[in-house]
């Protein structure tokens, strides 16, 4: 993906956003990723998950059915914190970009 330094900020926090909502597994969160014209592959994705787990902000859990396993996930607290915290920024950074903070 083209500018994927810049932009792997917005990934952590469709995942947190989703997750917030549901849980999540890595393909469907993949899958809802390309629907925004991110392409990430499973070595992208399932790392990301990990390392997100690993920081606190989301949790997870294995499903199985029948043979079918699948690891979940949903956010923690400090997730939506930490998801509170950057929407804040977010929109901040919007009115700067779109001029109405000069």
């Amino acid at each position: 993906m083209k500018f994927q330094d810049l932009l792997s900020g917005f990934i952590r926090l469709h995942v947190l956003h989703h997750a917030a909502r549901h849980e999540i597994c890595g393909q469907w969160m993949m899958d809802e990723l390309a629907h925004h014209g991110y392409r990430l592959s499973p070595g992208t994705m399932y790392p990301m998950l990990h390392a997100m787990e690993k920081k606190g902000y989301l949790v997870s859990h294995q499903d199985q059915e029948g043979k079918t396993r699948r690891r979940l996930y949903r956010i923690t607290e400090q997730g939506r914190e930490g998801l509170g915290t950057a929407i804040v920024q977010m929109r901040e950074f919007a009115g700067e970009a779109a001029g109405e903070d000069s």
